[in-house]
């Protein structure tokens, strides 16, 4: 039995349930998002025990002798699930970003000594412990804003130890942050300067030492590549996941970000979890993928801060039936942003998503592209007590009102983990 005392959130304005199968949301249901006027939650543990009008759960509440929450005619809704980011890493890159602002391009900013390589030297140089101090700081701005899932990736280590060393970092966090971290292993995030001239050599080492050693030792639960120019071609990457998946990783892919590589027909071929960027994709991939189980997830924060033209086609996406998930792709490179609720606004302005799509494709979409929309993404009784309060009336005001922190509180599994009541 659980120790923890039953939760009564009362009186929102606007219970977001997003009720359903655990399955992701699609075309028009991607938009439906189960509200509740005046409604509330009622936790027993680390779960949802009911929810429903404010009245209706009442009585239920005081047998227990639940602790109330008045949530004062705000927004309550499923904590925020993000589905790709790579929180762990040394510095900045400050440096980088100051060069985008002169007009120099990824790849002149990489020969310059900047881009991937250098936040792994830079990673090289510190400890397990300040890495993790580094990433809890960032973790509490997650939860501060209303996240309570977030991925994680490596591929900044760009060596076995070093890959091993951030993963390791991961797994010490998971015992003592309240957010769930899912770990994710991407070695074949660039090709290290040490091996310009053996990419084989890499590539080798990756299948053969590195994905073995880190299933062996379950410090991770899926595989990514970055499919790209100056990255690795499709070929490389589909050594890398099927080696990942023959030791029970679960393949996701960077496909189709800075040009077309055809990565998104080999995520649909690998049946991966996700296929993440899009940026270039064509109309037969899209009609591919609405056919698949491949989420695609959506990291519009990316394409404004590195200011590309193209963002991905999330409206034909979605018109077309495909699974398409939200996240923030934190990192010191391309998008040094942690909010989603920021995120939520691009996909409304830039995307043209409707603000309740953005919403359900940040909880429920993004959670079953983690294998765990069974339990999180929605409030419904029997899933984890994952919620956020926003202090809003009405849910359209979290990406109309960019740019402002509107979370309130944060429960991660029954718990209160933030509070700014």
């Amino acid at each position: 039995m659980s120790n923890l005392k039953p939760l009564f959130f009362r009186n929102a304005s606007q219970l977001l349930t997003l009720e359903g199968p655990p399955v992701p949301r699609r075309g028009a249901a991607l938009g439906e998002l189960g509200i509740i006027r005046d409604g509330a939650v009622l936790t027993e543990g680390p779960k949802i025990l009911r929810v429903g009008k404010t009245r209706s759960l009442e009585a239920q509440a005081r047998r227990l002798r639940a602790h109330a929450v008045d949530c004062r005619g705000r927004v309550v809704m499923p904590g925020f699930v993000d589905s790709h980011t790579h929180l762990i890493f040394a510095g900045n890159r400050v440096e980088d970003f100051e060069r985008r602002i002169q007009g120099k391009t990824y790849e002149q900013i990489a020969a310059a000594g900047g881009g991937i390589n250098y936040t792994a030297k830079l990673l090289r140089r510190v400890t397990e412990r300040e890495l993790a101090l580094q990433a809890a700081t960032w973790l509490g701005q997650f939860v501060a804003h209303g996240t309570t899932t977030v991925e994680v990736k490596s591929g900044y280590g760009l060596d076995v130890a070093n890959e091993i060393k951030i993963l390791k970092t991961i797994r010490a966090l998971q015992r003592r942050s309240p957010v769930e971290l899912v770990p994710t292993l991407l070695a074949a995030h660039t090709l290290p300067a040490k091996y310009a001239e053996r990419r084989r050599e890499y590539l080798k080492l990756i299948t053969e030492k590195l994905i073995p050693a880190v299933a062996r030792t379950k410090l991770a639960e899926f595989v990514d590549c970055f499919c790209d120019r100056g990255a690795f071609t499709r070929e490389e990457c589909e050594a890398v996941l099927a080696a990942g998946r023959r030791f029970g990783l679960v393949p996701r892919i960077h496909a189709e970000q800075l040009t077309h590589t055809g990565s998104c027909r080999l995520a649909i071929a690998m049946q991966a979890a996700s296929a993440d960027h899009l940026d270039h994709i064509t109309a037969a991939e899209i009609a591919a993928l609405a056919k698949s189980d491949v989420v695609a997830a959506l990291v519009p924060g990316s394409n404004f801060h590195l200011d590309v033209a193209a963002y991905p086609p999330a409206r034909r996406l979605i018109d077309a039936g495909a699974a398409v998930a939200l996240a923030t792709d934190f990192n010191p490179g391309s998008s040094p942003t942690l909010n989603m609720q920021f995120i939520l606004a691009l996909a409304c302005i830039k995307l043209r998503m409707t603000p309740a799509e953005a919403i359900a494709a940040a909880t429920i979409n993004a959670a079953y592209s983690l294998r765990r929309a069974d339990r999180l993404g929605s409030l419904e009784p029997g899933k984890q007590a994952d919620l956020a309060v926003m202090d809003v009336n009405d849910y359209r005001e979290i990406p109309y009102y960019f740019g402002w922190n509107h979370c309130v509180m944060t429960v991660k599994r029954g718990r209160i983990i933030y509070s700014r009541n």
